[in-house]
């Protein structure tokens, strides 16, 4: 029989170096995969979001229906807030005309409440305690609004405060530096550490993404956002396929 104490099974992956590596590629393959949907393709923003939308919806309620960790389940399911993120984001900064900085401002606040309301729900929003309906449901929301946030911001970063797609780089990446020095030199909580990098690897993937598909006048190096795309998701599959990932431990206590 099982323990009666026991917990169940968290059904996100151990954070470690590999999780960052292919998190990092999941956020840049998000922003030059729904930019080739939007724009290469044409679909346009609301169309692009509504179709993202309904493939991250499918996406998530099989994660939650699912039993346990599957790490392909999860990756497609986190694809899949990284595409609607970027349409969704689009639409609103440019779309309805509220700006990059008002979107950014908007979509932090959101993210904040998400955050608050699901802490006093649950009582903890570590991600070794997301293995039940309401927390997952809680954790793909968050995710949502922070993949949406870390579009804006990256945007708002290379073009509103112009430091361009490198300066961007430069930035995001020495944030999140500054994060990993943290993790191993302070005590500081290390939920509040993993919700910082997690929220600044999107901004990071947005800028690089737009490096590397925008146009050279642009700033960017001008490649096909489709051949981008593939490669990202062919480098992604490669580190699922040849790493095996555990489920985040769970521990007696969460910060």
């Amino acid at each position: 029989m099982m323990d009666t104490h026991e917990q169940p099974t968290a059904k996100v992956p151990e954070v470690t170096l590999l999780f960052w590596i292919i998190r990092i590629a999941v956020t840049t393959l998000g922003e030059t995969g729904g930019d080739a949907v939007s724009m290469s393709m044409q679909l346009g923003y609301l169309t692009s979001t509504l179709l993202f939308a309904l493939v991250f919806l499918v996406a998530v309620a099989l994660q939650i229906r699912t039993s346990g960790f599957h790490p392909f389940l999860y990756w497609v399911t986190l694809m899949a807030t990284t595409t609607v993120g970027t349409t969704l984001a689009d639409f609103a900064d440019r779309s309805l005309g509220i700006g990059y900085t008002g979107g950014a401002t908007l979509l932090a606040g959101l993210l904040l409440t998400s955050l608050m309301v699901w802490y006093r729900t649950l009582g903890s929003v570590a991600v070794s305690s997301v293995n039940s309906t309401h927390s997952e449901a809680f954790y793909w929301l968050t995710l949502m609004f922070s993949q949406t946030l870390g579009t804006a911001l990256g945007d708002w970063t290379a073009d509103t405060a112009g430091l361009g797609y490198a300066g961007g780089t430069l930035l995001f990446g020495g944030l999140l530096a500054m994060i990993a020095a943290a993790r191993y030199w302070t005590g500081i909580s290390r939920t509040t550490l993993f919700w910082a990098a997690f929220i600044l690897t999107r901004p990071l993937g947005a800028v690089v993404g737009d490096f590397l598909d925008k146009p050279l006048d642009a700033g960017g190096l001008a490649l096909s956002r489709f051949s981008a795309s593939g490669a990202l998701l062919a480098f992604i599959l490669v580190c699922i396929v040849l790493f095996p990932q555990s489920p985040a431990r769970q521990s007696s206590s969460h910060a």
